[in-house]
């Protein structure tokens, strides 16, 4: 994957990560109400920049964490077979 598009599906990604879990923990903390929907853009707004900032200190360990994982299984599925 070049480097704009592991970008942009960063922003994507973390975007949608950071809706989500935003609205969901505010809605189990405070439960459905206007309150909770007029505090839900600033949590999001607060939530987005630093699960786009994760990723990018994340991004490398998972990919590397991933590559370690699939190879291992890659060789346990040969001997097997």
């Amino acid at each position: 994957m070049d480097k704009k598009r592991a970008i942009l599906t960063q922003i994507i990604m973390t975007f949608i990560m950071a809706g989500v879990m935003s609205g969901l923990m505010g809605l189990i903390m405070t439960g459905p109400s206007i309150e909770w929907l007029a505090a839900w853009p600033k949590t999001f707004i607060i939530a987005w920049p630093i699960a786009f900032a994760l990723t990018m200190l994340a991004w490398p360990a998972s990919m590397a964490l991933s590559g370690a994982i699939m190879n291992r299984i890659s060789r346990s599925n040969t001997r097997e077979g």
